[in-house]
């Protein structure tokens, strides 16, 4: 069947910067939308709980905790609900639930309501990326999708990074007014994504039969039942503790363990935001199959832990060249960052049923979360409880399961004639 794209004829000429293929630059601009909503509350919301609601950094903690948990379960539902009933319809009321949610944070003045709107409202945000990977495989034919969504990714940290810089006046503000105004800007963006959403075409098939056919109900939990897959989702959980590395270990470090100016701090998200736009997208012309994906992730994990032993070995050094080393650490884990994400993402469709993809998506998601979520307590415990010795234990994480992950690809390459025979 032939997409509504081509019945309409050849695309115009897309504008310089813009991408070539109108579905992913349709696609950009929710994404667009969505992460400088979410550039806003990031940059915003640890002060705004603490000054504004009242609530302990100890409580904060704690809250942000049952959140991670209620992000965990919610991928798996989420995924198995867009197989249902369409990746694309599912999102759209997600998007709605997380505006609802999102304006439900300025009525919160205490721990209670806070641990209920953050747990909702983490909960429904991990559902719909679980959605929105699936919308991907949806709209983006399988020979583009993974630069497509590199581009998406490039296009992410633009959104979040102009989100952060005008949240800053709210920060300058600093009152209830100027921190609640940001916030319904946010939620504001969600219903804006909800609106674009019905727009975007879904690749290759017609889009009323695409929604409502529901995945045979043998397949819809076989995601869960799919041993190579859970082993490559637990790996690629054990990189994505890389995250916390980044915003948690490198900033706790630079002012604890070294002379380096905390400017740093800054300088290493700037840096990484443009290596990240700037190179994601190239990251991924090398990965074409699983096994070349499963080789970036391999290379990822070695830069992974050169980084750490690299950010190790800042400790004593003088102001600036512990500046430079740091610099230098933030250059080697966003290149280990860029394949890791190139990687996990073909890793993610191409060994999934595709009958059955928003639920294999929602576990690939689920095993995400749990890496974003633990990462932090693994920094903590290891490099920062122990000095520059700490640093061996995530960097041995990280080359272990970069090293594992070209095994369990070709266990899951053996397994997947058995699972597309099973429908």
């Amino acid at each position: 069947m032939t997409s509504a794209a081509a019945k309409a004829g050849p695309p115009a000429a897309p504008r310089r910067g813009l991408h070539p293929d109108p579905v992913v630059r349709r696609l950009s601009w929710t994404v667009l939308v969505n992460t400088f909503g979410t550039g806003l509350f990031m940059t915003v919301s640890a002060l705004y709980f603490t000054r504004v609601a009242g609530i302990s950094v100890g409580r904060v903690g704690t809250g942000l905790t049952a959140a991670g948990l209620c992000a965990i379960a919610a991928s798996v539902p989420a995924g198995r609900a867009a197989d249902r009933w369409g990746s694309r319809r599912v999102l759209v009321v997600l998007s709605l639930v997380q505006a609802a949610g999102m304006a439900a944070y300025t009525l919160v003045h205490g721990f209670a309501v806070f641990l209920v709107v953050v747990c909702a409202e983490t909960a429904v945000n991990s559902a719909s990326a679980a959605v929105r990977n699936a919308l991907y495989a949806d709209t983006l034919p399988r020979a583009t999708r993974v630069a497509g969504r590199a581009y998406l990714r490039a296009v992410t940290n633009v959104g979040i990074g102009a989100g952060a810089a005008l949240a800053a006046l709210a920060l300058q503000a600093d009152t209830r007014t100027a921190y609640d105004t940001v916030i319904l800007a946010n939620a504001a963006s969600f219903v804006a994504v909800a609106a674009m959403l019905p727009g975007i075409p879904l690749a290759g098939r017609a889009p009323d039969d695409a929604e409502t056919a529901p995945a045979p109900a043998a397949r819809r939990g076989g995601a869960l039942r799919d041993g190579p897959y859970l082993l490559v989702t637990g790996l690629n959980a054990v990189l994505a503790v890389q995250f916390a590395v980044f915003s948690v270990g490198i900033p706790l470090w630079v002012v604890r363990e070294t002379e380096a100016p905390r400017a740093v701090v800054a300088g290493a998200m700037i840096l990484n935001t443009v290596l990240v736009v700037a190179f994601q997208v190239r990251a991924t012309r090398g990965t074409h199959d699983p096994r070349s994906a499963a080789r970036a992730c391999r290379t990822s994990g070695l830069l992974l832990a050169a980084s750490c032993a690299v950010i190790a070995a800042s400790h004593g050094l003088p102001a600036a060249a512990a500046a430079l080393v740091l610099l230098a650490a933030v250059v080697l884990q966003t290149a280990g960052e860029v394949l890791s994400q190139a990687g996990g993402w073909l890793l993610s469709y191409d060994l999934a049923d595709p009958a059955a993809t928003g639920a294999y998506q929602g576990v690939f998601n689920a095993g995400s979360s749990a890496g974003f979520m633990v990462g932090p307590a693994v920094v903590t415990a290891t490099a920062l409880a122990h000095g520059p010795a700490g640093w061996a234990v995530p960097a041995g994480l990280f080359a272990a399961a970069g090293a594992a992950m070209a095994p369990a690809v070709r266990w899951a390459e053996r397994r997947r004639p058995a699972v597309q025979d099973r429908s």
